[in-house]
């Protein structure tokens, strides 16, 4: 699995467990819900952590407890 997986997966998880829609996150993270579904886009090579941090602020966790996820502790090593 690489990064970006691993990042659409915590967020799913994420909201699936609060109920949340992709328009809500995008309203509780101050970013358009364009810019939440680009998340997922798989033409999108990759999320900054600016964005990241956002939705984390929406989602009011910290980035240490999004990225503690054992999700993150096995990822593949991505070379270019």
């Amino acid at each position: 699995m690489c990064v970006k997986e691993a990042v659409i997966n915590r967020i799913n998880d994420i909201c699936s467990d609060r109920g949340l829609a992709v328009n809500k996150l995008a309203n509780l993270s101050g970013i358009t819900p364009s810019t939440v579904y680009s998340v997922f886009d798989s033409d999108r090579k990759d999320i900054g952590i600016v964005l990241i941090k956002k939705i984390c602020d929406g989602l009011e966790i910290s980035l240490e407890d999004f990225f503690s996820a054992e999700i993150f502790e096995s990822l593949d090593q991505e070379l270019i």
